[in-house]
């Protein structure tokens, strides 16, 4: 089973930028679909973006669409979710995770990461 590591979190104003990535350990890392969620304080986990096996095909939710970019590099195991254009509204701990198919569902992700937490101040 793969294993994930985010890092890039942190402190950033409104209208910043962040990149984080998600390293995975395991030489099957392409075999995976790449999924980023978010999670807020008080809410559920939400979808935020996917990335197919290849990086071919991509996907995000409306509410972060033409601000953040997911995309990944299989030589270097690694995913990337370039975040721009923060709000306050996108605080919250980031989590990636690995699964078999593309869905904006949790449920369908096996393996998770540990998260990296975001804040944007105002």
């Amino acid at each position: 089973q793969v294993q994930l590591v985010e890092s890039g979190g942190g402190l950033v104003q409104t209208g910043g930028s962040l990149r984080l990535s998600c390293a995975a350990s395991g030489p099957t890392f392409s075999n995976y679909v790449i999924g980023w969620f978010r999670q807020a304080p008080g809410k559920e986990r939400e979808f935020v973006a996917h990335i197919s096996r290849s990086g071919a095909t991509t996907g995000c939710s409306g509410a972060v669409k033409e601000r953040f970019i997911i995309s990944r590099d299989n030589s270097m195991n690694t995913v990337y979710l370039q975040m721009n254009t923060l709000k306050p509204e996108d605080t919250a701990v980031y989590y990636c995770a690995a699964g078999p198919f593309m869905s904006q569902e949790a449920a369908a992700f096996d393996s998770w990461g540990q998260g990296t937490q975001v804040t944007v101040s105002s």
